[in-house]
């Protein structure tokens, strides 16, 4: 139960989201993932050699490819295999009567309730994480402030000049540049109703409680879908579960787990001031069941607020209704690797689909002092290079190689041996089953092609 009392003085710092320590198992696997995106070069803690930020995070070479092949499947699936489909990349800063007419200014908070104990603060709504939080305080009762709402948009300034600089916001979610670019859209392009306009970018947040590790950051990646179609219910349920769908399917076909996948509709006291209803696509989480993808229908809310509207062939004019997809480039990254870990009493490795894994094969050489082993892996690796993201490793012995590539996620390794000076043939090794076959040089881009469709 909570106590409320009356509101105390704001904090001096933000604390991170508490996580339920006796979720052992859980948080273990949270730690190893953790650990292994700092070891191979997935994810840095932002600024760490200032103590960091508190919610900022930084990609490495490994999690910068990660992000890149997530992002590219999604254009792929979303843009460049429909017809129905645009594509757009609009400014992160924008006027501020945008966000004054979509609600964000007025609407775009979270009512936060605060521990009077410890000053921790958290969302209203996270019954479960107050009861668990109350639980770190032992025999003490815990009092509680009643809940306060924090605006979320982060503010920015622009102009040279002290004092005389305008205030603007930097972007809450990339959705309103494809309603202020709306009638762009139509008048330049052939696109009719029902069709969508599709974008990634950045957006910022901020959020009170950044917490379990990129899940909930200040700065953060979305990848949107706005669907117009016609004003009518059967149209708004009728692409609404159309959209459902494809989502889902789309996460499975890159290995989500589908047992570890729900939606979650949402209730009419949590909805987004935006939403006529909506649905989210979860993800089980070492910290519970998490939001990673929302289905919204956002009807003509809008398109409306900018005083927007279609005129269709037979000159009828109308507001057309929105329904979203929107996803979150970060917090899939994170949950593609949380489903991909996997041990033994052996090794560590990332089971990634090969469309998402950062490098799709290693090259090496046996043993890196015999010239000729070299030279060969080096040609072999050239002609790689140009067709998939290729990794050259000539440190240490043949079996160290192995496992650093198996914690980066990479589907195959490529050995150049004594035999392949005599046949032409490497040892290509499966980072799923360790099981190593013979292969000729010549058909080496072919087999990666073949698997990789």
């Amino acid at each position: 139960m909570l106590h409320f009392v009356r509101d105390a003085p704001p904090l001096a710092s933000l604390a991170l989201l508490f996580i339920n320590m006796d979720q052992k198992n859980s948080l273990n696997l949270m730690e190893k993932v953790t650990a292994l995106c700092k070891r191979r070069g997935f994810i840095y803690p932002g600024s760490e050699i200032y103590n960091g930020l508190a919610g900022t995070w930084d990609y490495g070479p490994l999690g910068t490819e990660l992000k890149r092949n997530i992002k590219n499947e999604w254009w792929r699936s979303m843009i460049a295999l429909r017809s129905d489909v645009v594509g757009i990349d609009a400014a992160i800063m924008m006027n501020p009567k945008v966000w004054e007419a979509s609600g964000h200014v007025e609407a775009f908070t979270d009512p936060l309730v605060e521990c009077l104990v410890c000053h921790m603060r958290f969302r209203a709504d996270k019954r479960e994480e107050i009861k668990e939080h109350e639980k770190t305080h032992k025999d003490q009762i815990v009092e509680w402030t009643s809940p306060r709402k924090f605006n979320l948009l982060v503010k920015a300034y622009l102009g040279v000049v002290e004092g005389e600089q305008s205030e603007i916001f930097l972007r809450g979610e990339i959705t309103q540049g494809a309603f202020v670019n709306f009638e762009n859209v139509v008048s330049s392009t052939r696109v009719k109703i029902p069709f969508g306009i599709a974008q990634i970018g950045k957006a910022f947040r901020n959020e009170i409680t950044p917490g379990n590790f990129t899940y909930r950051s200040r700065e953060f990646e979305q990848m949107e879908l706005e669907f117009f179609v016609r004003p009518q219910d059967s149209e708004g349920d009728k692409w609404f579960d159309y959209w459902k769908k494809e989502r889902l399917d789309w996460y499975k076909s890159l290995g989500m787990d589908s047992s570890k996948l729900r939606f979650r509709k949402h209730e009419d006291d949590e909805k987004a001031h935006y939403a006529k209803y909506a649905e989210d696509i979860e993800f089980e989480a070492p910290f519970g069941w998490s939001e990673f993808e929302g289905i919204h229908h956002r009807g003509d809310w809008d398109l409306s607020r900018h005083k927007l509207g279609y005129v269709d062939d037979t000159s009828a004019k109308f507001t057309p209704w929105v329904i979203e997809a929107s996803g979150g480039v970060d917090r899939s990254a994170l949950f593609f690797l949380l489903n991909a870990y996997r041990e033994d009493d052996k090794r560590v490795w990332l089971n990634l689909h090969p469309k998402l894994a950062p490098y799709k094969a290693a090259v090496f050489p046996l043993l890196a002092n015999k010239p000729e082993l070299v030279d060969k892996a080096r040609s072999i690796y050239n002609n790689l290079k140009p067709h998939f993201m290729t990794a050259w490793d000539a440190r240490g012995n043949i079996g160290k190689r192995y496992l650093s590539q198996d914690e980066a996620g990479t589907p195959w390794c490529v050995t150049v041996d004594f035999q392949t000076l005599e046949d032409n043939t490497v040892t290509v090794r499966d980072r799923d089953t360790a099981v190593q076959e013979r292969t000729k040089i010549s058909k080496l881009r072919s087999y990666f092609s073949e698997k990789l469709r």
